[in-house]
């Protein structure tokens, strides 16, 4: 009986290394992103976090919490995610983000960022998330949620415009700043590839439409463009559509003129 015992407990442990290995394996090539080796040193950018749930009894806030066990690792990574995505080191321009007040709340809309110099509000709407959870699905929810705060983390890390008013008084500037936040998340994969983008329109409408076009401009002219482009706001004084884009790609690019190639390429017009 010893020799017996002594046998299975011998296979049992060959069993546990192999599934500890086979594990291992998976995980790393699905549930982890490589890293570069300087990326968690973007983590000194944001220092705290104060996650606040105002509608606790909400059905929106149920569902976020079993979707998100650990709002500051989740909020932490994603954020690392933006930085790694805006800039080329840890110790470029960064804006620092001394305290980042989350909040979850009961209201309309779905999220917005507001604050600056280093003291950054994000709320995210619990009707929202449960409007996304209409099929029951949590990988929706989940999806949604962090696309959605790769949009708003990317305004609280991003640089801004230099030399043409502000968010509210150029819409030059306003659609620079939502055009790279949903560049962002387009980078990062958090849209639905070609079905979330909108066709037609100019490079100057924001959101989307500018998102999607830097974007191809990233994977087809130049891979840091997105972080050029975030540079550009430092380099180009008083800040402009082409003045950027050159300083990005060359003097030989306009944005009309990329904008024009983009939608031949993408099929949107013919000529």
């Amino acid at each position: 009986m010893k020799h017996y015992f002594a046998t299975m407990a011998l296979a049992a442990l060959c069993i546990t290394i192999f599934l500890a290995c086979g594990t291992s394996h998976r995980s790393a090539n699905t549930n982890r992103t490589p890293q570069h080796p300087t990326t968690m040193g973007f983590d000194r950018h944001l220092n705290h976090i104060i996650f606040t749930d105002k509608a606790p009894k909400s059905k929106g806030a149920h569902i976020y919490h079993t979707i998100v066990s650990n709002p500051d690792a989740y909020i932490r990574d994603v954020a690392r995610t933006v930085m790694q995505t805006l800039y080329f080191s840890p110790n470029d321009s960064i804006p620092m983000c001394r305290t980042l007040h989350y909040t979850l709340e009961d209201i309309d809309g779905i999220s917005a960022k507001n604050g600056d110099n280093g003291n950054i509000s994000i709320f995210y709407s619990t009707r929202h998330v449960e409007k996304s959870f209409e099929q029951q699905d949590t990988a929706k929810v989940l999806f949604e949620t962090r696309g959605v705060l790769l949009h708003e983390l990317t305004h609280a890390f991003q640089l801004e415009p230099q030399g043409i008013g502000n968010y509210g008084s150029n819409r030059t500037f306003w659609a620079f700043i939502e055009g790279m936040a949903d560049a962002v998340r387009v980078a990062c994969d958090g849209f639905h590839g070609e079905t979330d983008r909108p066709k037609g329109g100019s490079y100057k409408d924001g959101y989307r439409r500018t998102g999607y076009f830097f974007n191809w401009v990233r994977e087809h002219k130049d891979k840091d463009f997105l972080r050029k482009m975030n540079r550009s706001t430092l380099e180009v004084i008083p800040w402009s559509w082409d003045g950027a884009v050159q300083y990005a790609l060359g003097t030989q690019y306009t944005m009309d003129g990329l904008w024009h190639e983009y939608q031949l390429a993408i099929g949107d017009i013919t000529q």
